[in-house]
């Protein structure tokens, strides 16, 4: 495997580790209402289990209220459950054909929990990006140990790596301080 290819998988992999920690940070409720919030929660649908958005309109009703609307009239329990048993701890609001989801207002100490585990998934992402950078470090090594490579290119291609390893951290806390600044504000 040529040096080019090396940092290509390793940009590859560390960009993915970006994408999860934008997941899962999606996930981390603030005080508003956004559709992706219910984007993990499965439903019944005829035997089968689907995402919630396969099965109904998501909408926002308002800044702080998310509507789901239906395909299916006699679907609204099985939705409006699927929200309430979901680890969101959300309490969906029934009327008619359409379930509102109602985001209730953060307490401090919540806020604080939730900055907690906004740090902890950071801190997964930096550790995942250091392991992409460690395993290209140690297949540039076997390049050379190998004689693939001239000692210059290896050591070309470590430091390009760190300054990628660099750049992708960078993002990560990027992305942590907008979470932070979104879970703080009121």
């Amino acid at each position: 495997m040529a040096i080019a290819e090396i940092r290509k998988t390793a940009e590859q992999k560390m960009q993915r580790s970006i994408e999860t920690l934008k997941a899962d940070y999606q996930k981390v409720r603030t005080g508003r209402a956004h559709t992706g919030l219910l984007d993990h929660i499965q439903v019944d649908y005829y035997g089968s289990m689907l995402p919630i958005g396969q099965c109904a309109n998501v909408t926002l009703a308002d800044a702080r209220t998310i509507a789901v609307q239906p395909w299916e009239k006699k679907m609204v329990p099985v939705i409006e459950k699927a929200i309430r048993d979901s680890d969101l701890g959300l309490n969906p609001a029934t009327s008619g054909d359409l379930i509102r989801v109602p985001m209730p207002a953060l307490t401090e100490e919540r806020r604080k929990d939730l900055i907690k585990v906004v740090r902890h998934e950071a801190e997964n992402a930096r550790v995942a990006i250091r392991n992409v950078r460690r395993d290209a470090n140690e297949h540039l090594k076997r390049l050379l140990k190998s004689h693939e490579v001239s000692e210059d290119d290896e050591r070309r291609a470590l430091e390009d790596l760190q300054k990628l390893t660099d750049r992708y951290i960078g993002e990560i806390d990027k992305a942590l301080q907008a979470k932070e600044a979104d879970l703080l504000a009121i």
